[in-house]
């Protein structure tokens, strides 16, 4: 991480970095998505299924999407902030284009409780065990809805009162204290999971925001939860990036990039 980097996601909770793919990377990722989203329920791949705005597993559907899983732009800071102890839990594909997709405020600490998930600095170093990782495939204009942050609230020392923020459900207008993220295609967010966050209803008629979910955690916390259809389907050293081990270990994907 950059120092400007390492002081705003502390600060914050969350980084926006712009123009993270490559046009040619995210031309790639755009058609893997569209082949995902137009493929008949009954022939998709074994594995996967689509729920809702939720398509399982998408970060596996095409290596054009599975690359994206340690994009250059992000994977040094994930590796960081897990102090190189990286784990993918989960990657799927969201694709929204419905004025009822939002979601009410919530963090890992309100739907865990508190010991969940941990975030700290030690040694000029932030560490952090929950992250979630946005590479956005279309763009997102300010008033089009989506994500929606509480910035510093990753660091709250009191619970959010249920009633603020329109009861934690933010619809069409954002309150003070609250910021609407609004990437552009190619660009990627990072959160951490203890950022209280949520989504607006996506108001375009006529576009879709789609995004991979990545969320990563320490590589000694959850399980393998993957189907043996989608592990097959993986290269090794993304098949390494979700497999738990202890936090003794060293993975060979952080290894090849420290020697």
């Amino acid at each position: 991480m950059t120092p400007e980097q390492r002081y705003f996601f502390d600060i914050a909770g969350y980084l926006h970095l712009e123009n993270a793919l490559g046009e040619e990377e995210l031309r790639k990722a755009r058609e893997a998505a569209d082949r995902y989203m137009n493929t008949p329920p009954d022939q998709l791949p074994p594995g996967f299924e689509i729920d809702g705005w939720r398509h399982t597993h998408g970060f596996a559907f095409d290596k054009a999407l599975e690359a994206l899983t340690m994009h250059p732009s992000f994977w040094p800071i994930i590796r960081e902030l897990t102090y190189d102890r990286p784990r993918l839990g989960n990657g799927t594909l969201i694709v929204d284009r419905r004025r009822d997709s939002n979601s009410h405020l919530h963090c890992a600490r309100e739907g865990y409780g508190w010991p969940s998930t941990r975030y700290g600095v030690r040694d000029g170093r932030i560490f952090c065990d929950d992250l979630v990782v946005f590479p956005y495939l279309d763009d997102v204009n300010p008033g089009d809805g989506g994500l929606v942050v509480v910035p510093g609230s990753h660091k709250a020392e009191f619970e959010r009162p249920e009633q603020l923020y329109y009861d934690g459900l933010v619809t069409t207008e954002v309150p003070d204290g609250v910021v609407n993220v609004t990437p552009r295609a190619g660009d990627v967010v990072i959160i951490s999971e203890l950022l209280t966050h949520g989504t607006m209803p996506w108001q375009p008629r006529d576009r879709v925001r789609r995004a991979l979910v990545l969320r990563f955690k320490t590589q000694n916390t959850g399980t393998l939860n993957f189907p043996p259809e989608i592990l097959e389907r993986l290269s090794p050293r993304t098949r390494d990036l979700v497999e738990p081990a202890s936090f003794n270990t060293v993975k060979e994907i952080v290894k090849e990039q420290l020697a």
